[in-house]
């Protein structure tokens, strides 16, 4: 059963938000889903890069407005 997280990366700087994704993402379970909540706009492109690497998937990367987040689901870390 898939279960979803939140963390919230707002007011983080270069490299923080991924710093913090990557921390998160070692306590959950592959399969879970973590949105990160950020207003750096580089985080959009590093979390997602990041993740690649290391074996997860990113489900959205999205900016609306002021807001800004991305949804990445736990893989197995094989990447």
């Amino acid at each position: 059963m898939t279960k979803r997280y939140e963390l919230d990366a707002r007011g983080l700087i270069c490299p923080m938000p991924v710093i913090r994704t990557q921390s998160r993402i070692a306590e959950l379970s592959p399969g879970d889903e973590l949105q990160v909540l950020v207003t750096d706009p580089g985080a959009l492109h590093d979390i997602p890069a990041w993740s690649r690497v290391h074996g997860h998937t990113v489900i959205e990367a999205v900016e609306e407005g002021d807001e800004r987040w991305v949804v990445v689901r736990v893989g197995d870390g094989a990447p």
